[in-house]
């Protein structure tokens, strides 16, 4: 924190495209505070730092609410002593029951204060409760330009039912606990495991197992690539496919999910980011 010179603060649960503006304006010796709220499922925890090569600090919302302005600002000048800017959005407030805006900031702060403006895409304000709106629809497109990446999830290998393999097509099963999922359904995807440089493309299924035993998975199956010793998966959505639905014999499910495949295998080759 000692060199740390600008810093721009805000919860920054996505690190999209609007927070990609405020960290625009740092420079060299920025860094960006994370307002850790707990309620963070786009980007929990430390998954910020996959968005960002600068450094991030964390302040848990629940050791800070008690702050006035002025103890806020003195904090952040003793946890920064050689700060001189400080970067925020628009909407940005703070302090015991978020009481102070910007404008306070710039006349408890002795350095400067730069406001970064909405950010708008196709005329639609950018904001993370949009982008959950959009997953939570399936509408992964919307979600990915709001972002500015594809949205991703990373999580454990886990054992799955062991049917595919036998009966249909072999997957690998994550466990992503703590991130928003989309919408139930069949997506064409990007699949990375454990932390290789280069992503498969794949098809993957987020939902209930209607067609087999009604268990909850989220399962990928990697195209034209057999993988061996999984342990961490990011999967990566770039399009849906269809609906979660369930099908009345095995066969049926596994022409369904080829039909997948193929749809899935020039999703991702098109749409990938």
């Amino acid at each position: 924190m000692k060199n740390v010179n600008a810093i721009a603060i805000g919860g920054f649960d996505g690190m999209h495209v609007g927070h990609q503006k405020l960290f625009e304006r740092l420079g060299e010796g920025g860094a960006v505070v994370v307002i850790e709220t707990g309620y963070a499922n786009l980007t929990p925890k430390q998954s910020r730092a996959f968005h960002t090569d600068l450094p991030l600090y964390y302040y848990e919302l629940e050791t800070i609410r008690h702050l006035d302005g002025e103890g806020f600002v003195a904090k952040l000048s003793a946890d920064f002593p050689a700060l001189a800017k400080i970067v925020v959005g628009y909407d940005f407030h703070f302090g015991k029951d978020r009481k102070y805006s910007f404008d306070d900031l710039r006349q408890l702060f002795k350095g400067e204060v730069e406001v970064v403006d909405e950010v708008k895409i196709d005329g639609d304000s950018v904001h993370s409760h949009k982008i959950r709106a959009k997953l939570q629809i399936g509408d992964i497109l919307g979600a990915n330009r709001f972002l500015g990446y594809n949205y991703s999830v990373v999580g454990k290998h886990i054992s799955g039912q062991g049917l595919g393999k036998k009966e249909l097509f072999a997957t690998v099963n994550i466990d992503v606990s703590g991130y928003l999922l989309p919408k139930e359904g069949v997506y064409a995807s990007l699949v990375r495991v454990n932390d290789e440089e280069h992503f498969n493309p794949a098809v993957s299924f987020i939902g209930h197992r209607v067609s087999t035993d009604g268990t909850f998975a989220v399962e990928s199956h990697l195209l034209d690539v057999t993988v061996e010793d999984v342990e961490k998966i990011e999967l990566s959505f770039v399009a849906f496919i269809r609906n979660n639905q369930k099908f009345e014999t095995l066969e049926l499910l596994k022409e369904a999910i080829a039909e997948d495949i193929v749809i899935a295998k020039k999703k991702s080759q098109r749409l990938s980011l």
